[in-house]
Formats: structure tokens, sequence, C-alpha cells
């Protein structure tokens, strides 16, 4: 075994083992969060290479100890785990690498090679024939001549395809050639005759029409729910394989003293192991793993995870209903109920985007809200003295306004009855498709089912929700001429109450809570044993919404005849203590989705932050109580995101409620409670960047010529191969481990350094002069200026403004004509080297998540 240099992260060859470890070290992470230990085999490893890593990932495992989760990773078939550790691909190389020989040679240019570039989020590129024969319609290929790299893209590929295809490639040219390579690429072989002579002078002409495109083979949600738990043990000398469940699964299935395996529809196996099985029962997980894929008939390759009683993978957790964290159970509760039960400070919503998350409350609910209810189709306005009486038999639309920071935001809630029809529910959702138009697309998207509202929802109506259980001929309230009717009051203050209408009748009490009882001629106010305070105080505010007749407060056990008669007599009711109900606390998980078949399917980016979410995806992010889904502005499927939100509760193995509250959020019109889940968040990401046509067409195939190959200027910054956050990760092919630590990557909108690489190539016309590095270090560095506009801007900015101007400034606050991504650029030169311990062209020539992390920790973020 020997170590992996950093720079080659990333690279594979064919013939060898890896061993990576990875450890959490963003300060977000769970306090005792496990390390990920992977074992890694190419398709051409031989025994012996695969003997030597399986040694060292066993020694290794046993030093790490217990809190380590054991992955089996076959080429081609990785985990998203795996892949997630590696932006913007990972490139599998033929052959193997002598132990004297560098692991990926840098300003090499005397090469000729073919690569198959595929994926989607995980993007993947394989060494194949130099030839026309490896060529299809569906895919990317790269032709990598040292000095020349071509990108051919094929007619079926997508727009998001060739993006993070091109995003690779100019990865690869940074690190492999130093940025001195010319990158051309063929979206339109007739567009581009100069790139296709180049290529068929090394390919040879092509003879006969390309393959077709080779059918994708992702697994779709839907396999992924035929999820079977299966008791390992021994009986004598014989193993015996007992299956012990299906889902939904419970987490008490798990006993601590045996082992077990959860099979995911034969495409992942996990083997899980109790804190007091044995020595012997673990060092023999992995080969049980092994000799249940062969006994299933399932791939070699099958991923396999191993893990160990509680150090748990998310993935592994959500396959079960619910599942409590055992160790810090008494340490977790209360911790987010204290902060419900405080009075909210917007301030701190506002400025702390993680509280927004955590308690999914964009602000205290004191903004301006209009709502409509859907009749005859369309929308009809609801007068304001009623806006909190919804009724089960309609849908409404619920738009909420607030200020963020300076900034007007909206939320439009699509509440839906229990009792709407399907036309109805057709309606609220082509009116809410109106309604953001005329709000030029702004409004952020929640929809609610009756009975699921969220604290926000809550929130709005200032403790005066009531549901009632009829259709509303509306223009307001809900009531109807039913002589008797129940109310039960849930909330403690204005901020967490609900009151719904429930059958009539004495079985529907609960001794927890508090009841409104309206008969013909009086209005009952019962209160159960164990109400307090607080919920009495909600009731009375509640009692004048629903009924304007005489009140009488009634304590339970002292109710008179008449109150029992109304309701048709005794009867028994839920009448213990309710205990304090745990909120889930599972870990969010970000995916990419897409269709294939009609079924969907999601690719998970695991350690996910901002960077992740580029604008042609369509990205849901789980958070259990919540599913936001993600639309790029850009991406191309927007109307079925809501439809993808609903299969994946409908199909997830945990059993999800399907009510659970589906967010739709627009690129650039993120609220806080779906940044709050980002270690990081740059509201001005998106403000400026180049499309994928646009960087195309910077390339050297929209020249009239192939000029001489030009070096990129030394200011473009380098994406870092392999990002992981806040992370550590150590890589080893067959030795000695080399640590290697990081920070979110700077890759702008997908595409590496390609904006800046392909503008290069358009404005420097082949030219090496030092413009260049003025070009790189100016404040929109993806500019097409002369040299003289420049030298004329460099000149400006020497002088410098003062640091006051530009440190810890919010965007709005900065001096006009200021770039709030480069404010540290507007800095004098002398200024900036006090500040930041290096000169601006040292800076700049710094990776630019180093540039970031620099940034944020000195005030120019």
């Amino acid at each position: 075994m020997v170590p992996v240099p950093e720079g080659a992260y990333g690279n594979f060859f064919e013939e060898h083992c890896y061993v990576i470890l990875h450890v959490p070290q963003s300060p977000k992470a769970t306090q005792g969060a496990s390390s990920d230990l992977h074992y890694w085999v190419g398709k051409q490893a031989g025994a012996e290479a695969q003997g030597t890593a399986a040694a060292f990932q066993q020694c290794l495992q046993e030093e790490l100890g217990a809190q380590t989760v054991l992955h089996c990773e076959a080429q081609a078939h990785e985990s998203d785990c795996f892949c997630s550790y590696f932006r913007p691909g990972i490139i599998y190389r033929k052959g193997g690498l002598a132990s004297d020989l560098k692991h990926v040679e840098t300003n090499f240019f005397n090469i000729q090679r073919l690569l198959h570039i595929k994926g989607r989020k995980h993007v993947s590129a394989t060494e194949v024939e130099l030839s026309w024969n490896s060529f299809n319609k569906g895919d990317i290929f790269l032709l990598d001549l040292g000095k020349m790299m071509i990108q051919w893209n094929g007619p079926k590929t997508s727009i998001s395809e060739k993006a993070r295809g091109l995003a690779l490639t100019y990865s690869l040219r940074d690190r492999e050639r130093g940025g001195r390579a010319q990158i051309g690429v063929v979206d339109d072989e007739a567009k581009a005759p100069d790139l296709m002579q180049i290529m068929e002078a090394v390919l040879g002409r092509r003879v006969g029409s390309l393959r077709a495109a080779t059918p994708s083979k992702d697994i779709n949600q839907l396999q992924k729910a035929s999820v079977r738990l299966y008791h390992v043990y021994e009986k004598g000398k014989d193993l015996v394989v007992l299956e012990l469940a299906t889902p939904p699964l419970t987490q008490d299935l798990l006993q601590e003293e045996d082992v077990y395996i959860l099979d995911q529809g034969g495409f992942k196996i996990y083997v899980w192991q109790g804190c007091l099985s044995s020595l012997q029962e673990r060092k023999a997980a992995f080969s049980r793993a092994v000799g249940f894929i062969q006994a299933k008939g399932y791939p070699t390759y099958t991923n396999v995870e191993v893990l160990n009683d509680g150090a748990e993978s998310a993935a592994f957790k959500q396959l079960f209903r619910t599942w409590s964290e055992k160790r810090s159970r008494n340490q977790k509760l209360g911790g987010k109920d204290k902060l419900i039960h405080e009075k909210l400070d917007v301030g701190k919503l506002h400025t702390q985007p993680e509280l927004a998350a955590q308690l999914r409350m964009v602000d205290d609910g004191s903004g301006k809200v209009e709502v409509w209810c859907m009749e005859d189709l369309h929308r009809q306005p609801v007068d304001s003295k009623h806006h909190g009486q919804l009724c089960a038999g309609n849908c409404y639309l619920v738009l909420y306004t607030y200020q963020r920071l300076g900034h007007v935001q909206y939320i439009l809630y699509l509440w839906q009855g229990h009792q709407a029809t399907a036309d109805e529910i057709k309606a609220l959702n082509s009116n809410a498709e109106e309604l953001d138009v005329t709000y030029g697309g702004a409004l952020v998207q929640e929809h609610v089912t009756m009975g699921s509202e969220p604290p926000h929802f809550l929130a709005i109506f200032q403790g005066q929700l009531v549901i009632f259980q009829e259709r509303a001929g509306h223009h307001g309230k809900g009531q109807s001429a039913s002589t008797t009717r129940l109310f039960h009051v849930q909330g403690t203050d204005s901020q967490n109450t609900k009151t719904m209408e429930v059958p009539a009748r004495a079985s529907s009490l609960n001794s927890n809570d508090i009841f409104l009882l309206v008969t013909a001629g009086i209005c009952y106010l019962w209160f159960g044993k164990g109400c307090n305070g607080d919920q009495r105080e909600m009731a009375r505010v509640v009692v004048t919404v629903i009924s304007k007749k005489n009140e009488e407060t009634v304590l339970e056990g002292q109710e008179p005849p008449h109150f029992w008669e109304a309701l048709g007599g005794r009867a028994p009711y839920p009448s213990k203590k309710r205990l304090p109900e745990e909120v889930p606390r599972f870990q969010p998980r970000l995916f990419e989705c897409s269709s294939q078949m009609g079924c969907l399917v999601l690719a998970e980016v695991v350690f996910f932050s901002q960077e992740d979410l580029d604008k042609y995806d369509i990205m849901l992010l789980d958070t259990w109580q919540e599913i936001f889904l993600w639309l790029g502005e850009a991406a191309s499927e927007w109307k079925e995101a809501v439809a993808w939100g609903q299969e994946y509760l409908k199909t997830h193995p945990a059993g999800r409620s399907p009510a659970t509250p589906i967010m739709l959020v627009k690129q650039g019109h993120e609220p806080p409670t779906f940044t709050g889940w980002f270690f990081t968040w740059d509201p001005y990401k998106w403000t400026s960047h180049l499309s994928h046509k646009e960087v195309v067409e910077g390339s050297p195939a929209a020249t009239s010529t192939i000029p001489e190959i030009t070096a990129v200027s030394p200011g473009a910054p380098s994406l870092p191969h392999g990002d992981l956050g806040s992370d550590r990760m150590v890589l080893m092919g067959r030795g000695s481990a080399r640590p290697w630590k990081s920070t979110t990557s700077g890759y702008p909108d997908g595409q590496g350094n390609g904006r800046a690489g392909a503008v290069d190539l358009q404005a420097l016309k082949g030219s090496q002069d030092s413009s260049e590095n003025e070009l790189m270090r100016g404040p929109k560095s993806g500019g097409t200026r002369t040299s003289s506009s420049v030298s004329s801007t460099s000149a400006t900015i020497n002088r410098g403004l003062r640091r006051e101007q530009l440190m810890h400034q919010a965007a709005e606050d900065l001096p006009e004509g200021v770039d709030p991504a480069r404010r540290e650029f507007y800095l004098s030169d002398s200024d900036f080297q006090d500040i930041f311990g290096k000169s601006k062209e040292e800076f700049y020539s710094m990776a630019t998540w180093r540039q970031q992390q620099e940034k944020k920790q000195l005030g120019f973020f």
C-alpha cells in the first residue's frame, strides 16, 4: 500500500485497489459522528492487490474502533457516499501504476487518450479505445491531446450533463496541465468543422452512424422501497439467515447481542452489528455479506455497508420508521422544545438561518396575510375577518408577505382540505401558478394538508385558526346549521394553536386538552384535567371566533347532564397523561431528482453544500418534517417537482406520512428555513455567472481558427478535486496515510473553472502578456474587458477604498460599484497585504475554496 498524493484524488487505476478514509470535521457534524472507511476494487484488480488492500483495511478498521462505517465499493458501481467525495467526478485509468511512478503527471502534454464521460450528479470518466467505435449518441467523450482537449457532446445528452462534463474537463486541464491546455466543445458537428477536423485526424473518418444511447440502469425509488431484514446467527456448525421483517421496520427489531443483514432491493446490503455481538461475529461480517450476495444471486459489485451499533449512517437510520440515539437521548430531549416555548426573537430568525430551519419559522407570523378560497375552480378572496376559518371540503391559497434583511419575500401556502375534490386540488395548483407569474416567479410554494400544518402556518393566524368539517359556500364563515358541534383546541400560545372540529360524541374528548361544545343555546368550554393555564387562555380567545352564544366553563368530572345529552351520552375517552412528543431528529439528506421510464430516480449528495445546487437541477432536501424541492432556474421539469416529492414520500421504506408538507423553492428565492440546513450560504452566488451555452461560445469552436495553445491566466482560481466541505480524507492505494483538509469549493455554477477559462481564450486571443493577471484579478473575473480598460480599473483599485467601507458590511451598504462577491479586491495593495498577509497576486493564485475561507474569517464575505 502506498499513499496517493492529494492532486491525484479521484483518479483510480483499474488494476489497483484503494482504501479511503473520511473523517467528518465540519462544525455542524453530529457529536460522535461516524467515520467512513471505503475499500475500492478496480475491475482488473488481481487477487494479490485485493488481499493486500483488504488486510490493510481490516487493520485500519481495528485501530479506528466501532465508530467507523465500512463500505465495499466496486468500480463503476460506487455508493453515493463515495462519489460525493470527488467533485467534479471520478477518473478511471487503464492499467496499473509502477511504485516508482507518479500517480498523475502534471504538465505532461505528450498524451493521446479518449475518455467516456457519463453520469448526472455523480460523474465518471473512463478511458476507452481511441476509436469512433467507442462513441454513442447519449454520452459525452473527451479527446485529450495534451495541449488540446476536445469535449464531444452526444446529440441525446442533456444540458446539465454537458455542463457537468465541461466541469470535469476543466478540472482535468487545471490539475494535469496546470491550466495550460486549450478546450474546445463540439455541441453540433456541423458548427464546429475545425474541431471535427482535429478529431478525424486522430480517430480517422467516421464510417456509418453512431451507436444509440445506452439505456440507464439507475435504481429507482420503487426498487429501493423493497427492504427486508434478516437475523444472522450460528446454529451448531451451520450459519442461519432468517427473514425477520419487512417495512415498516422499527428500531427495536435490532437486538444488541445479534448481527443482522438488511437487504435494500438487492442493490445495497447493510450488515448491522450489535454492541454486545462477539468479536468473531464482527470479523466475519463482511464475508457473511458476500455469502448472502452469492446466495441471492446478486451481482458481485453489489454495494456493502457494515455498521456498528451507535455508529449508523443516515441512510440506514432512515430505513426505519423512527430512530432514537441511545447515548445522548437524555441530553437531547427538551433542547429544541425549549427554543420553541421561548418567545421568538424575529431578529435572531433573520440573522440565524440555522435557527429558522430548526424551528421551521421564517419569522413570528406578523407579516401581511391574504387568503383565497377555491370556489367553482376559481379563487375568491376571503374577508380578513374570516382569514383563519377554513373548511375541510375546500382548498385555500394563503399568501404571506414579510421582510428579511431589507428584502420583501413571499410564501404561498396551498392548503388542501381532507374532503376537497380532485378538480379543486387541480384548480388550487393552477391558481397558484397564476399567482406566481403575477409575482414574477418569486413565490415560495408550500403544499399543506389539513391536520399537518407547519408551525409558521399556525403562527400567521395568531392562534385563531379554526378548521370546520364541511364545505363553505364561503365568503368567510364555515358554520353550518348543525345544532351540536364539538371543537378540539390544541396549543399554548398565539404561534402554535389550532382548533379543529371533531365528531360531536364523548369518545372524541381527551383529558389532556380543551374542547368547545356548541349547542343550540349555549357554548360549553370543557377543560380536561391535564390542561394548563396557557391552554385555557388560548381557548378563551378561540371561543369568540367560533360562537357568540353564552359561554359556560365546565371542568372534567363536573359536567352537567345537558353536556352529555348533547354528545349522545357518556362514552370512554383517552384520559392518561400524554407524554411529550419526541421530535424525530434525522439528519437532513440532499438528492438530485430525475425520471426514468416514468419512475423517480434519486442520487444522494452526502456532505452537501450550496455548491451542489446547480441551475440545471431539481434537488430534494429531506429534513424529515418537511420536504424541500429546489428548482434550478434552468431546470426543465419544474411541473414534475411536486409529484416527485409525493412519490418520494409514498415509496419511502420508513412509511412516511403522505401529508408531510412539500415546499417548492426557486433558485435565488430561498427562505431561511431552507438555507439554514446548509453549513454556509452565499446569497450572491448566482448574481452573475455564465450559462453552458455562453461557456461553449467562448471555446475555440466559436472562433474562426484554432490558435496556438495558450496559457490560462495564473490569476484564475483552480478547482480542488474531491472537495469535502470541512472534512478530512485520506486515500491510499496499496502504506502510510496522508491527510487532506479542505472547505467547500468555489466552483461556480457547476462549471468548474470553465467560466474564467473559456472567456480567457476569447479575450486574450492567444496572448500571454501581463494583462492576463490583471484580467483575472478584476472584480468580474469572467468579463471580457480590453487590456486598456483593465489597466484603468486596476489603477483606480490600486489607490483602494478604506477597509472600514468593505469589512463586515452588508451588500447594500457597500460603496457604489463594488462587487459584493469580490469586495476584498477594492482594498489598496498595502491594506490587502496587511489584512491578508499576502499580496493580491498570491491570494488570487490560491484555490477558490481557500480564498472563500480566508474571506469569511476576515469579514469580506
